[in-house]
């Protein structure tokens, strides 16, 4: 009998150095001893000499991502369980992983599984308690069902790198110096703060934001197992939430009704600034814009960005769903297309005023996703004052037009981008101007023909660079 015994025994590199041994060994399974299975510290002693009779074999991602699960698992077992599956895989059962059913692959999952769902809990239910006297320290207990922590650690390191912190399990420590991720022996409950300032406040919001009439006792313990409620500052709440709901609930039922309040308030509309008030009125005037329906689902109007005295002007079609979110034009996927294309000719962006005929975004619901909508002709002339007064408040010498919908607003309404797009019309205001196509046009080209449309917009925009000073 060949006896292995661990340091580590949840560690996935020393295990796999030890069964790569005994495998290439020609160890069975049956005459291989984990010690660590009978045991859960550190052990002492090293394997029984083995002689090579041949070469590793290689094993999938799959596989590996299996070992390092199942070794956090408590089962005893499981180091045998996961020699068993390696020696029947290199034994001519590639596809082995594959069949579900087979009861050495469904046990795996199973403590997969478990281990995973542990990594959940560890990371929703640590709750950090600052160290008095020390600014910037905060100490966590924690009570894994696994051994877990030297796989969900790098986690808070990355989550809490600004502070300093330290997780205490009774098996394991974790530690964050603010540079260096530590691990270490297992510590005792008493060697954790029980509290600290922040937990009333972290207590009075838990309560306000609690729906009585959501309450759902068996999927809360479901979902927050009763044994982590010890180390939860709110579960501490939770009798006397769960025993009031229901006045509660009959209250808010016999509450007067109240009308919904809308994420923006209704205003009348307004009209475009005059020149004088310049670009700060035309800005506020933009924000209060209820000329047509596409404010209301709109998170908030977006106005031009640039100088106001830009020698160029850049007119989109209409916001997108990243400038919907920052209020600011051409930052989506379009506008990161549009920056690469003005860098590779030397333009710089801060120099232009770009902005879009319509100041909101149109678009359709699916699911959770906003999908851009054409904007129609009323939304366009709804929208056209404004673009007219930052044309006078502006005063640019040259004016882009980007797509059909701008170019049709600039340029007229019979202006036909397929066969005018890149050459030069004079406006009205004696602005000299050209229309191009729309960068986002270009990504929604299909690949076979991309690059060629994107040549040509290039082209287009390389005229920019022929004005003279």
């Amino acid at each position: 009998m060949h006896t292995v015994r661990l340091e580590l025994p949840w560690d996935a590199d020393e295990w796999r150095k030890h069964a790569r041994e005994a495998l290439c060994a020609g160890v069975v399974p049956e005459a291989i001893s984990w010690a660590g299975e009978a045991q859960s510290g550190l052990f002492s002693g090293g394997p029984n000499p083995l002689t090579p009779v041949r070469t590793a074999p290689r094993v999938s991602r799959e596989f590996l991502s299996l070992i390092e699960a199942v070794l956090c698992h408590r089962d005893p077992h499981r180091h045998g369980l996961l020699y068993r599956l390696l020696w029947r895989m290199a034994e001519g059962e590639g596809g082995l992983l594959e069949r579900a059913t087979d009861p050495d692959v469904h046990r795996a999952r199973e403590l997969e599984k478990s281990v995973r769902r542990d990594n959940h809990k560890m990371k929703a239910f640590v709750r950090f308690r600052e160290v008095p006297g020390d600014t910037d320290a905060f100490v966590a207990w924690f009570e894994p069902q696994h051994y877990i922590v030297d796989r969900v650690a790098p986690f808070f390191a990355r989550r809490f790198a600004g502070m300093r912190w330290a997780i205490l399990t009774p098996y394991r420590s974790a530690w964050w110096d603010g540079t260096r991720l530590g691990l270490g022996a297992g510590a005792n409950r008493d060697d954790a703060p029980t509290d600290d300032a922040n937990e009333g406040l972290w207590r009075v919001y838990y309560a306000n934001i609690f729906n009585p009439a959501r309450l759902n006792p068996r999927m809360m313990r479901q979902e927050m197992a009763q044994k982590y409620w010890k180390h939860l500052p709110e579960a501490h709440l939770l009798p006397d939430l769960i025993r009031t709901a229901g006045p509660r609930v009959q209250a808010m039922a016999e509450r007067m009704p109240q009308a919904p309040r809308r994420k923006i308030p209704a205003q009348p509309a307004q009209q475009p600034a005059a020149d004088h008030q310049g670009m700060p009125g035309l800005k506020l005037a933009v924000g209060q814009c209820r000329r047509c329906p596409l404010w209301e689902p709109a998170t908030q109007a977006v106005m031009g960005e640039g100088p106001d005295r830009a020698r160029i002007m850049v007119v989109g079609e209409q916001p997108g769903d990243e400038e919907d979110l920052t209020g600011r034009p051409f930052v989506g996927p379009a506008g990161k297309l549009f920056n690469r294309v003005l860098d590779a000719l030397g333009i710089d962006r801060e120099t232009l005023y770009i902005t879009n005929v319509v100041k909101h975004f149109n678009f359709q619901q699916r699911g959770k996703l906003r999908m851009h909508v054409n904007p129609l002709a009323r939304h366009v002339n709804a929208c056209r004052p404004w673009l007219k007064h930052e044309l006078a408040i502006v005063r640019p010498d040259v004016v882009v037009c980007l797509g059909a919908t701008a170019a049709r607003a600039v340029l007229g309404t019979r202006f036909r981008l397929t066969d005018e797009r890149g050459q030069w019309r004079t406006l009205s205001g004696g602005q000299r101007a050209f229309a191009t196509v729309h960068p986002a046009a270009v990504l929604r080209e299909p690949v076979a023909t991309r690059e060629a449309l994107l040549r040509g917009f290039e082209r287009d925009l390389a005229l920019l660079n022929d004005i003279p000073s």
